[in-house]
C-alpha cells in the first residue's frame, strides 16, 4: 500500500483482519449495525473478530448490560466497551501473551420515517497497543446529516472503521487521527461534536486541546468544557435548559466581566419566562476571539481555560462569529426554553450594523428572524463614551431611520434591557491592559481581575505571568 495514499475502508478493515496480534470483539446496539460488517465482507475476519453482538431489542440490550432509562448515552457506552472488554480478557487468557485486545461498541439513533428526530449515537474503542499492555480509550459523539436511514447507517459503518484503524495507526499522531476519522465520508454528512481520549498511552494529549481541534477543523461547531476541565457533548449539557451566555476573549478575565456576568444574571433569573432553578450559565470563546496573529496559540487557550474555570462555570468554544449564528444554535438545542445573552453597548451596536449580513440573501432581516426571532433576551452591559463622558446604554442606541422601528419592536417584547446597576468603579478596565501588565510584570493587574483568577494566574504563571514580578 502506498504510504502517501489514504487507505480504502476495504483496506483499512482487511490490514486491521490481516494484523494477527488484533483481537476482539464488536458490540453494536440501537441502528448501528454497520461496522462489524465492513470487517466481515473485507476478507480474513477470523483474524480478528471473536465475536459480534448485534442488539435491536431493549430488552436484550438490557440481558446483555443492565437496565437502563437512555440507551443512546456515553454511560450506555462505556459501559459496553467495560464488559466486553473484561469478557475478552477473562475467556481468552490463552492469547493474552500475543494479542493486543479491543472491544468496539456504538449505540446510535438513526433518522426515523417521519424524519422528526436528529439521528445520532455514541461510537467507542478500549484497546491494548501491546500484548499485555495497557488499556486504552477513545470515546466520540455523532450527529449524522444525511436524511436517509441507510445512508446514515452507512456513514456510520465508515466512521467505525476508521476509528479502529487510527487507534492502532495513528495513537502518536493526534491530528492525523482526527482528520483520518472521516477517510471516505463527504463533507457535512457527520458532525462529531465530542471525543474523547484516555489511558496510559494518551497521556501526551489534553482533551481540551483536541476539543478545540474538533471545531478548528470543522468536525463541529462547537464543544463545551465542564468546570473541571472535562469535555462534554453540548446538546446533553443545553438540552432543554434555560442558557445564560457572555461572549468574550477573557484575556484574561476581569472585574468587568464578572460585572457583566453577574448582573446579566439578575435580570435573567427575573425574567417570568425563566424557571431560575433551571438556567444553565455558559462563558463563551470564539475561535475569531482565540486566534493571535492568525493563528491559536495552545497555551493561550489553554490559560483561558484555566482561569475560567476557577468562577466555577462551563465554557463554550464556538465558530460562531455573529451572535445571530450563536443564539440560533443554542436555541435549536434548548427546545423552547430562554436564552439570555449578556454583551457590551459596542457589540449591540454591531448586532444592529447591517454590514454584517450582507452574506445573508435577507439581510439583516434574515439573522433577526433565524436567530433572535425566538425565546431571547438581550441585556446591555453600558460604556461611557469618553468624548462627552456620559453613559451610553442600549435601549437608548441610535440606530438608521429605518431601523428603528425593529429596534422598536424588540424594546417593546423585552428582548433588550438595559443593566442599569453596573459598578461604575470597574468600567475602566480593559483586558489588554491587565495582560500587558502581567506580561511585563508591573503591578496593580490584581485588583483588576477576581481574587480566584490572580491567584490562579501566579501560580500556574498563566499568560506569561513572569517568575519574579518587576516593580515599576
Amino acid at each position: 500500500m502506498d504510504k502517501y495514499r489514504t487507505p480504502t475502508l476495504k483496506e483499512k478493515a482487511l490490514s486491521i483482519n490481516l494484523d494477527a496480534k488484533i483481537y476482539g470483539s464488536f458490540s453494536e446496539i440501537g441502528a448501528g449495525q454497520e461496522v462489524a460488517a465492513n470487517f466481515f465482507q473485507a476478507g480474513g475476519a477470523s483474524g480478528t473478530i471473536a465475536h459480534s453482538t448485534s442488539a435491536y431489542d431493549m430488552k436484550i440490550s438490557d440481558s446483555l448490560y443492565g437496565e437502563t432509562r437512555r440507551y443512546v448515552c456515553q454511560e450506555r457506552l462505556v459501559t459496553m466497551l467495560d464488559i466486553e472488554f473484561k469478557h475478552l480478557v477473562e475467556k481468552l487468557p490463552h492469547r493474552a501473551e500475543e494479542s493486543k485486545f479491543f472491544s468496539f461498541a456504538d449505540t446510535v439513533e438513526t433518522i426515523n420515517y417521519h424524519k422528526s428526530n436528529q439521528g445520532h449515537g455514541w461510537m467507542g474503542i478500549k484497546f491494548q497497543l501491546r500484548p499485555q499492555g495497557s488499556v486504552n480509550e477513545v470515546v466520540l459523539h455523532v450527529k449524522m446529516h444525511d436524511n436517509v436511514a441507510l445512508l446514515q447507517q452507512r456513514a456510520l459503518g465508515r466512521l467505525g472503521v476508521n476509528l479502529i484503524y487510527a487507534a492502532f495507526h495513528y495513537y502518536q499522531n493526534p491530528e492525523k487521527f482526527l482528520a483520518s476519522l472521516v477517510d471516505g465520508i463527504d463533507s457535512g454528512r457527520l458532525e462529531i461534536d465530542m471525543l474523547r481520549f484516555e489511558g496510559p498511552d494518551f497521556e501526551y494529549i489534553d482533551n481540551r486541546l483536541m476539543a478545540l481541534q474538533l471545531v478548528r477543523m470543522g468536525f463541529t461547531e462547537a464543544t463545551i468544557f465542564e468546570p473541571d476541565g472535562n469535555v462534554q457533548q453540548p446538546t446533553d449539557v443545553l438540552y432543554k435548559k434555560n442558557v445564560f451566555v457572555q461572549r468574550g476573549r477573557f484575556r484574561p478575565v476581569t472585574l468587568v466581566n464578572l460585572d457583566m456576568f453577574n448582573k446579566g444574571l439578575e435580570l435573567f433569573k427575573a425574567d417570568p419566562e425563566v424557571n431560575p432553578d433551571n438556567i444553565l450559565c455558559l462563558f463563551e470563546l470564539t475561535l475569531k476571539d482565540l486566534k493571535a496573529g492568525g493563528n491559536i496559540d495552545p497555551k493561550d487557550f489553554l490559560d483561558r481555560i484555566d482561569t475560567l474555570r476557577t468562577l466555577g462555570h462551563r465554557v463554550l468554544i464556538s465558530n460562531y462569529v455573529k451572535y445571530y449564528k450563536l443564539v440560533q444554535y443554542i436555541s435549536q438545542v434548548t427546545k423552547g426554553c430562554k436564552v439570555g445573552v449578556v454583551l457590551g453597548y459596542k457589540n449591540m451596536e454591531t448586532i444592529f450594523d447591517e454590514s454584517f449580513y450582507t452574506n445573508l440573501p435577507g439581510g439583516l432581516l434574515e439573522a433577526f428572524g433565524t436567530g433572535f426571532g425566538g425565546k431571547v433576551k438581550l441585556m446591555v452591559y453600558p460604556q461611557i463614551n469618553h468624548i462627552n463622558g456620559q453613559m451610553e446604554v442600549g435601549t437608548k442606541m441610535r440606530v438608521p431611520a429605518h431601523l428603528e422601528g425593529l429596534l422598536t419592536y424588540f424594546l417593546d417584547n423585552n428582548k433588550i434591557v438595559d443593566i442599569e446597576n453596573a459598578d461604575g468603579e470597574v468600567l475602566h478596565i480593559f483586558s489588554d491592559d491587565v495582560l500587558h501588565m502581567i506580561k511585563t510584570g508591573k503591578k496593580g493587574w490584581e485588583v483588576m481581575v477576581p481574587a480566584s483568577v490572580a491567584q490562579s494566574i501566579k501560580e500556574k504563571q498563566l499568560f506569561n505571568y513572569p517568575v519574579g514580578e518587576v516593580s515599576v
